[in-house]
């Protein structure tokens, strides 16, 4: 009886085994940085993806408060099932606040640029992966554009990344959305794009233009998508889907006329966080708050495929 159940035991352990093809592993690069390393249950990975997350207070898992939708959690998981190592780490927003309210006066778009840098130098260092790859989701591709050019990485990979510098993007945003508050947008960022703030404007653009965010949105204007991504000498995937109501086709088209012999992929019916989005807009931004929804196999197959042939 006691062989029997040493025997079950043994197949329940194997069992469970089989079912979690991927392990974890928490890292802290620094103080500002700590992140999740996922790695397959078999077999040795020799590439790393490095993920960058998007816009605002954003998690590891691609995750803000109120949006819990786990789309770099997925990402990072279905890549690690595949083979492929993943890191995805919280942007430096989450350590900052643990040691007091955040000065957002004091942040740059340049100090997520030299955080992607020291990821990558952090693994360089360790010397455990042929391949580095920078993956790069929305703001965090033009975050890894950059510090892919200055570190030494073996691809990069745009997920749902701008082809345009981002004042052209927000007129765009408020010609669609606020068109009587586009001149003065417009004035707003001429102002910002020539490094100098702006004290006056409508209450209704205090959202986007308040004077504590006006550093950090200088810092971000000077950088041109289609100037940088052409001084990448290493091979490029360019990702998008066809229903991103943030980031349009357009852009990723544009990344890819900047640099001819990047990769273009265009997902059809995937969203910005990479689900599958076959009804209409309600069903689009619901998804940006559901934790369980899976991100398309399309994604997972693409960002593979690239990986494999570096």
């Amino acid at each position: 009886m006691k062989k029997l159940w040493l025997f079950c035991l043994l197949i329940a352990s194997l069992t469970q085994a089989q079912d979690k093809p991927v392990k974890t592993q928490e890292i802290a690069v620094n103080e500002l940085l700590n992140g999740t390393l996922y790695l397959p249950t078999a077999g040795t990975p020799k590439s790393l993806v490095i993920l960058i997350a998007g816009s605002g207070p954003t998690d590891r898992d691609g995750n803000q408060t109120g949006m819990d939708n786990n789309s770099l959690k997925f990402l990072a998981e279905q890549l690690a099932a595949k083979g492929i190592a993943v890191f995805s780490y919280d942007k430096r927003f989450f350590a900052m606040a643990l040691k007091g309210p955040i000065d957002e006066r004091k942040l740059s778009f340049d100090d997520f640029i030299h955080d992607a840098e020291t990821v990558v130098t952090y693994f360089n260092n360790q010397k455990h992966y042929r391949n580095i790859i920078i993956a790069g989701h929305s703001e965090g591709s033009l975050v890894g554009m950059v510090a892919a050019a200055h570190r030494t990485t073996a691809g990069f990979i745009s997920l749902a990344g701008a082809g345009r510098p981002i004042d052209a993007v927000l007129a765009d945003q408020i010609a669609e959305r606020a068109p009587m508050l586009l001149p003065e947008t417009k004035s707003i960022l001429a102002q910002l794009k020539k490094g100098e703030t702006v004290a006056n404007f409508s209450p209704a653009l205090n959202s986007l233009f308040r004077l504590s965010v006006q550093p950090y949105m200088i810092s971000w204007i000077k950088y041109d998508p289609q100037s940088e991504i052409k001084k990448l000498k290493i091979p490029v995937l360019l990702i998008n889907g066809t229903k991103d109501i943030q980031v349009s086709v357009s852009e990723a088209e544009l990344l890819h006329k900047a640099k001819p012999d990047s990769q273009l992929k265009i997902i059809t019916n995937m969203n910005h966080i990479f689900k599958d989005i076959k009804g209409d807009s309600n069903e689009n931004q619901s998804s940006y708050s559901n934790p369980d929804l899976p991100v398309m196999p399309e994604l997972i197959e693409a960002i593979t495929v690239f990986v494999s042939k570096i």
